[in-house]
């Protein structure tokens, strides 16, 4: 009896652990190069064997070819089990590259065989002649070569496309080819029969002719496998594929613009590396949302593509100069808040809280926000004046010493509070005493469709309010509420 693995894939209840993907394309990978290692091999062997004794340049140029494709599948087969080796510390990004690397050296492989065969060719066309003796063995052998060939370049071509591998695509390509340069060879040998048959004399040189036919095929291979694995060494990007990713991440929304797309392949495996620009004015937990739509939609272009994005600060024309002082601002890693800005006679006057470390001292937290001020009238230089209010920014969590329970002091403030309209009640009242101070904290329900610069309004008049009526009030602490969210 079986289960099923939460992979989908079926694994003995004895504890036979279940074959993972990377797993099952190695194994398959490595299977359709092993199985074509064999078939060069043979098919290599029985070629050099015909060749001799029929003397064929035509047959000899195919077993070159042969053999050197034979050295490309070992290539092959050793690249596969090294390229999908993951990543370590010495190779971060994977060992992909290797395929690249065999299929250049099998460009070489394959030129060096061309050279070889015109050579030979040139030879027997105008220097030497040799007479070829066709036999049955060298149609069988050829016959059997193109039946082989197109087998093989049919399994390496399904598992090349399945798993996007350079090396075994070259292989295949190769083989497909082979059948084409066979079938050339094959009838090369019958013109040279058809020759003797019918005394024509030209007709002697059919088979180094087919060989130079053999030998171009090779050159036209040879010239798209070395675009292709000099494209990948050198990191090109695929063709067109820079363009779409940069349509595609322009039109998200919240990206102002593309600064840079750089793609480079490594084996099967593609990378991204983007550049961003942001409005400067986003948070941190934005910025990572909008990260994280960009490497979505990279991938759409480029499944399961490894996507580094970097994010620029952009000002936006549209930003008013609330969020360009606030800007400022957070690029030192300072916090501005109730900040004011007055008109006097066409000369802006800011007036700003900002909160500095409480363990600081006066010179430093001075000399931080008179930087900070000077970068504020760079960046907006329609400012005249900046005023700029210093407030200590708790460094430790403090610990109240005790929880008051003052029922007359809360009943004052709840009449203070009558006297406003638009507050319909004021409840939670806490009372804490921190460091011999006395802190309130309170809860106030306004109406719905107040607006929030009148709620605020109303806050800071009411602290005022509750600090007039009760002195020892050190801070005080008022959250609005809505009245529909109010279930006392």
């Amino acid at each position: 009896m079986t289960k099923l693995s939460p992979s989908g894939d079926n694994s003995f209840m004895s504890g036979t652990p279940a074959i993972s993907p990377s797993e099952l394309m190695r194994a398959e990978k490595r299977s359709a190069a092993g199985n074509s290692v064999l078939a060069a091999v043979v098919i290599t062997g029985l070629k050099i064997v015909v060749g001799i004794s029929t003397g064929s340049l035509g047959i000899l140029s195919e077993a070159a070819h042969s053999g050197l494709d034979l050295i490309a599948s070992l290539l092959t087969f050793f690249s596969v089990g090294v390229s999908d080796k993951p990543a370590d510390a010495d190779h971060q990004y994977g060992h992909g590259k290797v395929e690249n690397f065999s299929a250049f050296v099998e460009t070489g492989l394959l030129l060096l065989t061309c050279a070889w065969i015109i050579y030979e060719a040139v030879l027997r066309l105008f220097f030497r002649h040799i007479e070829i003796e066709p036999s049955m063995a060298a149609f069988v052998v050829m016959l059997l070569s193109m039946g082989i060939d197109w087998w093989r370049s049919r399994a390496l071509g399904r598992i090349a496309n399945k798993y996007d591998s350079q090396a075994l695509e070259a292989d295949a390509l190769h083989f497909s080819t082979d059948i084409w340069s066979a079938g050339v060879v094959v009838l090369g040998l019958l013109l040279v029969m058809a020759g003797r048959y019918y005394q024509i004399d030209w007709l002697r040189d059919a088979d180094p002719i087919a060989a130079l036919v053999v030998a171009g095929v090779v050159v036209s291979v040879s010239w798209r496998l070395a675009r292709r694995t000099i494209d990948a060494l050198l990191d090109a990007a695929p063709p067109g594929v820079r363009s779409q990713i940069y349509d595609t991440v322009s039109r998200l929304d919240g990206v102002l613009e593309v600064d840079r797309v750089r793609i480079r392949r490594a084996g099967n495996r593609y990378f991204a590396d983007l550049a961003v620009g942001l409005a400067r004015t986003v948070t941190f937990q934005r910025s990572e949302q909008l990260a994280t739509a960009v490497t979505e939609s990279v991938r759409k272009i480029l499944p399961d593509a490894d996507v580094t994005v970097q994010p620029l600060p952009r000002a936006q024309h549209s930003e008013n100069i609330f969020d360009r002082i606030r800007a400022v601002a957070a690029h030192r890693n300072l916090n501005v808040h109730d900040i004011s800005v007055q008109d006097l006679s066409g000369r802006l006057h800011v007036e700003q809280h900002v909160e500095l470390d409480e363990s600081m001292t006066l010179k430093e937290a001075h000399d931080q926000v008179t930087d900070l001020e000077a970068d504020m009238r760079q960046d907006v230089p329609e400012i005249a004046e900046i005023l700029t209010h210093i407030e200590s920014e708790p460094a430790t969590i403090e610990k109240p010493e005790e929880l008051v329970g003052d029922a007359e002091l809360e009943h004052r403030l709840r009449v203070v509070a009558a006297q406003f309209p638009e507050i319909l009640d004021v409840h939670d009242f806490i009372f804490k005493r921190v460091r011999g101070r006395l802190y309130l904290s309170c809860h106030c329900t306004l109406s719905d469709n107040l607006s929030l610069a009148r709620v605020h309004e109303i806050q800071t008049e009411l602290e005022i309010r509750f600090k007039q009526d009760a002195p020892e009030l050190f801070r005080v602490l008022i959250h609005p509420e809505p009245s529909t969210d109010n279930r006392r």
